[in-house]
């Protein structure tokens, strides 16, 4: 039997993040929602994470587009892919570094109460949204004060 982090280490080795990432930008809502499900399992394995939050381009991609789409779902809404966008930077907000981006770079429509009728009727991602909110919460010190260092260092202006 395979293991998850031995499909998930084969993906990396492939295309798959920016092709999923085209999709999401540019396909149907059915070919946006499986392709951030795609993301999503890849962010949920550890060498998945770790990959994406290596450098902050990865990182910043992947923010920028889950960035976009938010702001589309705002317009078009969908309750299944916001879920899975949700969980998307739930999972990016275990990473110390990507969880001190995301205090400047998510998105405001998540912070305020944009999505509360969207997710009324699902506890979970309420759930995920409410962890999220207080991972990139200003009650943690930020690494950059703790001696480590976000990804802010590594951008070049």
């Amino acid at each position: 039997m395979v293991d998850d982090t031995e499909v998930i280490s084969f993906l990396l080795s492939t295309e798959i993040i920016p092709l999923c990432l085209r999709t999401i930008e540019m396909g149907s809502e059915l070919s946006k929602t499986v392709a951030t499900f795609i993301v999503q399992k890849i962010l949920l394995d550890d060498v998945g994470l770790d990959y994406i939050c290596t450098t902050a381009e990865r990182f910043f991609v992947v923010g920028r587009v889950l960035g976009n789409m938010v702001t589309t779902l705002f317009e078009q809404p969908s309750p299944r892919l916001l879920k899975h966008i949700i969980r998307c930077y739930l999972r990016l907000s275990d990473n110390l570094k990507a969880c001190d981006a995301l205090r400047s770079c998510l998105p405001e429509m998540l912070r305020d109460a944009t999505f509360n009728s969207c997710l009324r009727e699902d506890p979970t991602t309420r759930r995920w949204l409410q962890q999220l909110l207080h991972n990139v919460g200003v009650n943690r010190v930020p690494t950059r004060l703790q001696g480590g260092g976000g990804f802010e260092h590594m951008l070049v202006n």
